[in-house]
């Protein structure tokens, strides 16, 4: 690569990132200081010799997890790879919502090394159809790692989750993992709006499925499920670091399109004395990023479409995605992985199909401020 290049040679060389760029770009990724001085001043001395910037313009700020020798482990204790919100319809593998799960498994598959395990965040089947989720089983059968389900308003509504539970288990579970006190919760709970109604279970389940149907009330944990969370809790060291996966955001996001839990601050109240914690959460298939106090949060991204950012009440630490292109179906979609740092916080990293990847790094959060890129 050369290091006199005009200004539009190098607007187009850290845009569309051939190979050579791309790959140096890549190595950064827990490099050691002498590889990041090395690259960072390699890209310097292109901007400086297109006159984009002065030489003396580059200068280190900070580095966050890079590792201080050649050969040091990097801050990572583990991690855990996610796909969410596939919305199968019973169509089949032809289907383009089933060929984009696939292509979440494979690029799970790919990973090396290997997640610990996988979190699917919700809303596997679209009308909660036994074939529909028999499909998604059959999808999530190929994924390498062990698989840890979410239950999503669109497995849910039909028959009130009896089919879901069946394949896959109770809605709310916890479990520890290297240190780490994981707790999965069923966060689409609504209020009964169907029965004096004489819904039937198709109505009701279309009526939910509407993004912004007035006819169903709001999203919560509900008082059962949040003291099954106290009792849980009380057995965990205010030390130890707390993941929650959760399908709806367990903070009030956006109202009209249920982007809400209802009860989010009493969920939340129970998880502050706690020194660490993160949620994970789907439903809003978005890049999506939050902090209120101790507890981060990271919204996951869909496989099947991406949802438009709300008009208010998004998080001010949110990178926002470009719009997606509408003749693209993977434009806006993906999965991707979290990264759990040996100190309990966690940097989030999302696999957009069709752009570049985007981390959020707990140290961004931290900071308060955006973290990632250009999504192009």
């Amino acid at each position: 690569m050369s290091n006199t290049l005009t200004p539009k040679e190098l607007e187009r060389e850290l845009r569309e990132r051939s190979p050579e760029p791309e790959r140096l770009i890549r190595s950064l990724a827990n490099c050691d200081r002498r590889h990041f001085l090395k690259v960072s001043a390699k890209f310097a001395a292109m901007a400086a010799a297109a006159s984009v910037i002065q030489p003396h313009a580059f200068q280190l700020v900070n580095v966050a997890y890079a590792a201080d020798a050649p050969g040091a482990a990097p801050d990572v204790a583990f991690s855990f790879a996610y796909i969410s919100d596939s919305h199968l319809f019973s169509r089949g593998m032809t289907h383009r919502f089933a060929k984009a799960a696939l292509k979440a498994v494979q690029d799970v598959n790919a990973l090396d090394p290997q997640p610990d395990f996988v979190l699917y965040g919700g809303d596997l089947a679209q009308l909660g159809r036994a074939d529909e989720l028999a499909l998604g089983q059959q999808i999530l059968k190929e994924l390498k790692a062990p698989v840890k389900m979410m239950v999503g308003v669109h497995d849910w509504y039909l028959d009130m989750s009896q089919k879901w539970t069946e394949m896959f288990g109770p809605d709310r579970y916890s479990f520890d993992h290297n240190g780490v006190h994981f707790v999965t919760l069923n966060s689409v709970v609504e209020k009964d709006f169907w029965t004096a109604k004489g819904y039937t279970p198709e109505e009701r389940m279309n009526v939910v499925a509407g993004l912004d149907d007035g006819r169903q009330s709001r999203f919560e944990v509900g008082e059962a499920q949040r003291d099954w969370l106290k009792q849980d809790l009380a057995k965990v060291d205010k030390k130890t670091p707390i993941v929650v996966f959760s399908h709806s955001p367990l903070y009030k996001y956006y109202e009209p399109w249920n982007f809400w839990t209802d009860d989010a601050e009493q969920v939340q109240a129970l998880l502050f004395p706690f020194k660490t914690v993160t949620v994970v959460h789907g439903h809003t298939h978005q890049l999506l990023t939050n902090r209120i106090k101790n507890i981060s949060f990271h919204g996951v991204l869909s496989t099947a479409w991406p949802w438009p950012y709300a008009p208010t009440g998004l998080p001010a630490l949110t990178l926002q995605m470009d719009r997606p292109d509408p003749f693209d179906q993977f434009d806006g979609c993906g999965d991707g992985s979290v990264a759990i740092l040996k100190s309990g916080q966690a940097n989030a990293t999302y696999n957009l199909w069709d752009r570049n990847p985007q981390t959020v790094t707990y140290a961004q959060i931290a900071a308060g401020i955006k973290g990632g890129g250009p999504s192009y």
